[in-house]
C-alpha cells in the first residue's frame, strides 16, 4: 500500500495579484491582497503541521516602484513570444516581513493611467497580452524555473487577470496546488477567439470546458475550471453566483463545481480601520466613548457647508457611482428623504450622469447634500467616523467591505440583503442581534422604507446608541478568515501530493 507523501515542514505559498493595498488599488480586491497574506503571517497551522512561508505576485507599475524605492533584480525570465527579458524585482510589502515580488516589463506595465485602464478610463487595448504574460511568470516562478532557489506547493490567484494561471499549471503533472479567488464574477476578462490564437495558448485549452466562452476567450474560466479550490469572498454570495441572476453565465460550470467552491468573508483591516487610533478623524472614540463621535460630525457638516447640528441625522455613501451599487435608486429616494430632518453626504466616482445628477441635487439642497466626486482615503475615513447611517443599495455585492467599516464605527448601516451584506448586517427587528437596516429589492419604496425606520430609531438616543454599540463590539477581523485559507491550503496540498 503507497504511504501519503508527508507535507512540507513549509508550505510555500504564491499569492498573485494584480493590485494590491497600500501600493496600488482600484477596489477591494487590494484591500484583500494587502490584509490576507498579514493576516496568514500571524497563524500557525494545526498542531504538528507545517509552516506558511509566502510571496506576493504584483506587476511594476510605475506607482509601485515609486513607492518602493531601491527594489533588488532577483531574476531575469525569458516568456516565448516577447522580445524583452522580465526583471523580477524583490522588495517587502509594507508594514510586514512579506517578500514581495515585482514584474517588471516596462512594455505592459510602465504607462501611465491605472492597471486596466488609462488616464480617460479606456481599458488598455493589450490588456489581455499584459495579464497573460503575468500568469505565464507566475508559472516560471511557481515551477521553480527562475533561478530563484524558490517553488511554490500552493499558488493562491485572484480574479480574472490571474485566471490564466491554474489553466496553464494543469498541464504539469507536478504542479503546485492552485485556488482561484472570485473578488466579482461580473469582470471576466472576455477576449476573441483570434485573441487566444495571438497569445500562443495551448490549442487543447480551447474547449467548452476550458476556456471557451460563447464563442470567446474568458480569462477568469482559467480559474473556474482548472483551479483545485474555488473560494468567493462571503457564503451567500457563493451561492447567489450558482443562479442565473448573479451567475453572468457561469452558472452552470459554478454549479458543477459546487463541492470545490466556498465562501469565505472578507476581513476588515483593523489596524487601519478603528476609530480608537484612527489618524485621519477629528475625535477618536470607542464604544464606551460613542458620544465623542458627533464632534467629527459637526466638524464634516462644517467642511461642507451642512447645517451643524448634533441632532440631525446624517446618511452617507463611499463607493462607485454605478448602476451595481444602485446609485440610481439612491438618486431618485434623496428628495424624498432631504425633506425631512436628514443630511447626507456622498463620495464616489463612477458613470458621468450618475455624477451630474447628485451633483445637481447638492446644488438644489445646498445645506442638506454634500457629494464629493471621487476618492479620498483620508476622508472615507472622516466620513465614517462622522455618519450616523451608512447606505448599501447594491443590486449585488460579492463582500462589499464598507458595511463592515460602518458597524466598527458605530455608523449604522442600511444594506440590500444581498452577499456580503447579508452575511454582516442584522436587521434590527432582531432584537439583540441587530446591528442595521435591511431590505429586500433595489427600489426606492424599499430603500426609504428602511431609512424611515432608522430614522424614527434615532429619535431614541438611548435605543439608538444600543444599535451602534452592538455593531461595533462585532468582529469582522481577518483571524477567522485566514483560518479558513490556511486550512484549505493545507487540504489543496495534501490532495495534490497524493494524485
Amino acid at each position: 500500500m503507497k504511504l501519503p507523501t508527508p507535507m512540507p515542514k513549509t508550505i510555500q505559498s504564491l499569492f498573485v495579484t494584480s493590485e494590491l493595498h497600500p501600493l496600488i488599488k482600484t477596489g477591494g480586491l487590494a484591500d484583500v491582497a494587502g490584509s490576507l497574506p498579514v493576516a496568514l503571517a500571524s497563524l500557525r497551522a494545526k498542531k504538528n503541521a507545517s509552516e506558511l512561508q509566502q510571496r506576493i505576485l504584483l506587476p511594476a507599475y510605475p506607482k509601485v516602484l515609486a513607492q518602493c524605492g531601491s527594489c533588488q533584480s532577483v531574476a531575469e525570465i525569458i516568456i516565448p513570444g516577447h522580445d524583452q527579458a522580465v526583471i523580477i524585482r524583490e522588495t517587502i510589502l509594507p508594514d510586514s516581513e512579506i517578500i514581495l515580488w515585482l514584474v517588471d516589463a516596462p512594455q505592459y506595465f510602465n504607462r501611465d493611467g491605472g492597471p486596466y485602464a488609462d488616464a480617460k478610463g479606456e481599458d488598455w487595448p493589450d490588456n489581455a497580452e499584459r495579464f497573460a504574460m503575468f500568469s505565464r511568470v507566475a508559472v516560471e516562478i511557481a515551477m521553480g524555473h527562475t533561478g530563484l532557489n524558490w517553488q511554490a506547493d500552493v499558488v493562491h490567484c485572484h480574479d480574472w487577470q490571474t485566471g490564466l494561471v491554474p489553466a496553464l499549471l494543469s498541464r504539469y503533472s507536478k504542479r503546485p496546488a492552485t485556488i482561484f479567488t472570485i473578488h466579482n464574477l461580473a469582470y471576466q476578462g472576455v477576449f476573441t477567439q483570434d485573441t487566444f490564437t495571438d497569445l500562443s495558448l495551448p490549442p487543447d485549452l480551447w474547449t467548452l470546458h476550458g476556456l471557451e466562452y460563447y464563442g470567446n476567450l474568458a480569462f477568469i474560466k482559467g480559474g473556474l475550471a482548472y483551479a483545485d479550490a474555488l473560494t468567493t469572498v462571503s457564503p451567500t454570495y457563493a451561492e447567489e453566483i450558482q443562479t442565473k441572476e448573479f451567475g453572468f453565465g457561469l452558472d452552470g460550470l459554478l454549479t458543477e463545481r459546487k463541492d470545490s467552491l466556498r465562501g469565505i468573508i472578507n476581513g476588515a483591516d483593523y489596524m487601519h480601520w478603528d476609530p480608537t487610533n484612527d489618524p485621519y478623524i477629528t475625535q477618536t472614540y470607542d464604544p464606551n466613548s460613542l458620544n465623542k463621535k458627533s464632534l467629527n460630525k459637526t466638524a464634516l457638516q462644517k467642511q461642507f457647508g451642512l447645517n451643524i447640528s448634533k441632532k440631525t441625522p446624517l446618511l452617507a455613501f463611499i463607493g462607485r457611482l454605478v448602476w451595481q451599487k444602485g446609485v440610481d435608486v439612491l438618486q431618485a429616494s434623496l428628495p424624498t428623504l432631504l425633506k425631512s430632518n436628514m443630511q447626507c453626504v456622498v463620495l464616489g466616482t463612477g458613470d458621468a450622469e450618475h455624477q451630474a445628477a447628485l451633483q445637481k441635487l447638492a446644488k438644489a439642497y445646498p445645506n442638506k447634500l454634500a457629494v464629493i466626486i471621487g476618492y479620498d482615503e483620508s476622508l472615507a475615513h472622516q466620513i465614517e467616523a462622522s455618519a450616523d447611517m451608512f447606505c448599501m443599495l447594491s443590486r449585488y455585492e460579492p463582500c462589499g467591505l464598507n458595511q463592515i467599516y460602518s458597524l466598527r464605527y458605530g455608523t449604522v448601516p442600511i444594506v440590500r440583503q444581498t452577499g456580503g451584506l447579508a452575511d454582516t448586517v442584522t436587521d434590527a427587528s432582531q432584537g439583540a442581534r441587530g446591528t442595521g437596516y435591511t431590505f429586500t429589492d433595489c427600489n426606492v419604496k424599499d430603500f426609504t422604507s428602511a431609512v424611515q425606520r432608522a430614522l424614527t430609531r434615532f429619535a431614541d438616543t438611548d435605543k439608538w446608541l444600543a444599535l451602534a454599540k452592538r455593531g461595533m463590539r462585532k468582529d469582522f477581523g481577518w483571524r477567522h478568515s485566514a483560518r479558513q485559507y490556511l486550512d484549505l491550503y493545507i487540504e489543496c496540498i495534501k490532495r495534490s501530493k497524493q494524485l
